[in-house]
């Protein structure tokens, strides 16, 4: 019995920080406004692709490396912020006839489906509500980095996610087909544990 107990030893304490660690791994992450980039993108009467920025983003993602088909997403999107970086059209961007900022000032998207696609990758399926109107999104996220963060010293994690959606499905139709229905979205966050 003495000779078994030093080699059960190493293996009961492994046992236990790979139990610890596992434990650990979901953690619950806020998103860092600061660090967090959303880019909308259309097509403009087949010239171009103009583009325009909503800071200010807010939110959670529980994120477990182990199990990431069991992590969440639940995101604020201040929509009232939209920059055109053309004064005239953000005004309009912000009129009824778009996102009606006054009435709608803020989209949700809430996940309801992870599914991990290897290498790092995910699908996040969700709901968008944008100016009073819900329908699906399928956000397809890059995981860039997770650990400590060497600025803020707590533990962090980092994506970088695109997808796309009809403008027409939430109500903004004006001048489709000429200028494009579809919005490509670019995102990039950072967030810390709480």
């Amino acid at each position: 019995m003495k000779k078994i107990i030093p080699l059960l030893l190493p293996i009961i304490t492994a046992s236990a920080l790979y139990s610890t660690a596992s434990h650990a791994a979901a953690l619950d992450y806020q998103l860092d406004a600061a660090h967090t980039s959303i880019v909308v993108s259309w097509d403009h009467f087949g010239f171009s692709h103009p583009t325009a920025d909503i800071p200010g983003a807010t939110g959670k993602i529980n994120f477990d490396p182990q199990h990431p088909a069991t992590s969440s997403v639940n995101v604020s999107i201040p929509v009232s912020n939209i920059d055109t970086h053309v004064p005239a059209l953000t005004k309009e961007f912000q009129g009824s006839e778009y996102f009606d900022t006054t009435k709608y000032s803020t989209a949700t998207f809430t996940s309801t489906k992870v599914i991990p696609r290897g290498e790092h990758k995910y699908d996040v399926q969700g709901n968008l509500t944008l100016k009073g109107i819900t329908k699906p999104v399928t956000l397809h996220a890059t995981l860039n980095k997770i650990g400590e963060h060497a600025m803020v010293k707590k533990q962090a994690v980092g994506f970088d996610a695109t997808g796309t959606l009809k403008r027409s499905d939430f109500g903004i139709d004006k001048y489709v087909p000429a200028v494009g229905d579809t919005i490509a979205l670019s995102i990039s966050t950072e967030a810390y544990a709480k």
